[in-house]
């Protein structure tokens, strides 16, 4: 029986740090940003969807879907941002499900990382859930830097999530990215082994 860990966090808390580390140690890692990207492509079920829902001003010249576009489009407008929303998470939850399907086949232990994954209530989904975390000082700075955002416009983004304080409630494991890469890694290191040795 497979066990699947969840990975979340809060926007720029360093998701990504861990999950290239866990790829290094030989896990396999399901990331639904990427997967999101994959359904954006053209031809790709959300890109269609998109499509469909907000006409071909959201395209770029060259046919691709201009996400800035869309975000700019959707993150004001309430109503739109539900719509959006709603559509998308159904498609992107199809798609998540059928590779956790295949990977649960073939690994012991394996990892999903999902920025939302309280907020879109996949909880249930894992044996384990792992949670980056930082201070609300430290993933400010780091968006604001990561996407040259200004401090109102990061604090939006931030807000836009469940706190972080609520997330640490409801993690099974806490991974502190304050400091330095090597204590990040050592914490991996120590949650894994609790894991295999389970």
């Amino acid at each position: 029986m497979a066990r699947i860990i969840g990975i979340t966090g809060g926007i720029a808390s360093g998701k990504s740090t861990v999950t290239e580390y866990l790829r290094q140690q030989g896990y396999q890692v399901i990331d639904a940003d990427q997967v999101v990207h994959e359904l954006q492509e053209p031809g790709g079920r959300l890109y269609q969807a998109l499509l469909s829902t907000f006409g071909s001003s959201i395209l770029q010249e060259d046919g691709r879907l201009d996400r800035a576009k869309l975000g700019a489009m959707i993150f004001g407008n309430p109503e739109l941002l539900a719509r959006s929303s709603q559509l998308q998470n159904e498609i992107i939850r199809e798609e998540l499900a059928h590779r956790r399907d295949l990977l649960a086949e073939t690994e012991d232990i394996f990892f999903m990382d999902l920025p939302l994954l309280f907020e879109l209530k996949y909880d249930n989904w894992f044996d384990q859930i792992w949670l980056v975390d930082v201070t609300e000082e430290t993933q400010l700075s780091r968006l604001m830097a990561r996407n040259a955002l200004s401090q109102e416009k990061a604090e939006k983004r931030i807000a836009a999530q469940l706190s972080l304080q609520e997330k640490r409630k409801r993690a099974d494991v806490l991974i502190d990215n304050n400091g330095l890469l090597e204590g990040t890694r050592q914490q991996i290191r120590d949650a894994l082994q609790k894991l295999e040795r389970r």
